[in-house]
């Protein structure tokens, strides 16, 4: 179904209360253009065809004025004759063609009209083209944005963010057993270092036990 009905449904919509209520604005703006561009290719065909027709009845209201003269002189002809039936007859005649002329140019004048009120149609329409033209860009714009937000909202807060960091979780469970094996087994081997502790230390023990040895035998002596 068409959007407008009308050429003037077109002019006086409001295309941004139809973008509004639209559930697919981006499909609604597409079809908003269309529609206008295809009103204002049939508009300004009619209004090409009324200027025709134009041409064409001034054309023949020329030659309705025309006819009425050449009555009136046949009329006056006839009357000089003496023949005052001939020039009644002409006389009907030249008023039958005033009367087309004077139809013909009052319609012409209905066309002249219906002709401005589109032009100022095809005017309005115009600028509603560009103006939906002009919000086209920055509606889908709007829309792609939207979508990208969606779609990335709908990534961080959905399940499958939340089973990436389940694993992870289980990843770094795993990262700590692992470090926790290497620790305990550090606690069971001896390094160098320790080792030399150890001479140290049993160097001192063994000088303190023969000063021990050294004072029982003085005080035994």
């Amino acid at each position: 179904m068409s959007i407008f009905s009308r050429t003037r449904d077109i002019v006086a919509a409001n295309v941004a209360d139809l973008l509004d209520r639209a559930e697919d604005p981006a499909k609604m703006i597409r079809m908003i253009i269309m529609e206008m561009e295809e009103t204002l290719v049939e508009v300004r065909a009619g209004a090409a065809r009324t200027i025709a027709d134009q041409k064409e009845m001034r054309r023949a209201v020329a030659r309705a004025e025309a006819a009425q003269a050449s009555w009136a002189e046949k009329a006056e002809l006839a009357l000089s004759k003496g023949r005052e039936d001939l020039a009644t007859a002409a006389l009907l005649e030249k008023a039958k063609a005033k009367s087309f002329a004077d139809a013909t140019l009052a319609d012409i004048a209905q066309l002249e009209e219906g002709l401005a009120a589109n032009e100022e149609d095809i005017r309005r329409l115009e600028g509603k083209l560009r103006e939906a033209r002009q919000r086209q860009n920055t509606l889908l714009t709007r829309i792609e944005n939207a979508s990208a937000r969606s779609r990335m909202r709908a990534m961080y807060k959905g399940p499958r963010i939340e089973d990436a960091f389940a694993k992870f979780e289980v990843i770094e469970r795993r990262a700590d057993l692992a470090e926790g094996h290497a620790d305990a087994y550090a606690l069971g081997g001896r390094t160098l270092d320790d080792e030399f502790a150890d001479l140290k230390q049993d160097t001192g023990i063994q000088n303190e036990l023969a000063a021990m040895k050294a004072r029982l035998a003085k005080k035994e002596g």
